[in-house]
């Protein structure tokens, strides 16, 4: 398996629509750049429910999924399921992340993902992070839109293991969903990792990136 590294990473942008849509598609991605690099510089944003249980659920994972890391996170309070309508207000709310930030890497939704929130929150990561690394992450739903990754980050057995606890852990109010649980979890981190050589991993889909092969 061709592997090609990022170099140092030293801050790192997420983007979520929903509270627990970074958790599920990147939290092993997260937990492992996290534990690596002491101190990175995390930026958080995530569209829908701000003010609500989910944002103090959001609160309380991603500081277990970003350990030792600089993480700041912005909840918003747009409508659930209703993103087309308040483009709007989600395109402010990225260019003003950019403005603070210079990422070395974005993690976000995929530009395939049939969720509309997801999807237009992916359409927008390109308006403003133009000339950045961004990783489209996937998340298992009934919708069944999983497709064929580009990129894949490999998870240590107790990374993701680490990850379905705290998932399972910090997100009560999605345990009654019929597809929340740790078979659904690990399961893909099992598939994935066999598509890339290894145990287990997270998949990704990129839409475009630079090579330099000179040095």
């Amino acid at each position: 398996m061709i592997r090609l590294q990022t170099g140092r990473l030293d801050r790192l942008v997420a983007l979520g629509a929903h509270c627990d849509d970074i958790a599920i598609g990147a939290g092993g991605t997260l937990l492992t750049a996290c534990l690596a690099r002491p101190g990175i510089r995390v930026d958080a944003l995530v569209l829908t429910g701000g003010g609500t249980e989910r944002e103090q659920e959001e609160r309380a994972a991603l500081a277990a999924f970003c350990p030792g890391a600089d993480l700041r996170l912005t909840v918003l309070k747009l409508a659930d399921g209703r993103l087309p309508a308040q483009w709007d207000e989600a395109k402010t709310a990225m260019e003003e992340l950019r403005a603070r930030t210079e990422p070395d890497l974005v993690l976000a939704p995929r530009t395939e993902d049939a969720h509309q929130d997801h999807r237009g929150l992916a359409k927008l990561v390109p308006t403003a992070f133009r000339d950045h690394l961004v990783l489209g992450y996937e998340i298992v739903k009934w919708d069944a839109d999983l497709g064929r990754p580009t990129a894949y980050q490999p998870l240590e057995p107790d990374v993701a293991e680490r990850k379905v606890q705290l998932l399972q852990e910090h997100y009560p109010s999605q345990r009654h969903r019929p597809w929340y649980d740790r078979e659904a979890f690990l399961g893909l981190a099992r598939i994935r990792g066999i598509e890339c050589h290894t145990r287990y991993a997270e998949a990704f889909a990129v839409t475009k990136l630079t090579l330099d092969l000179g040095e």
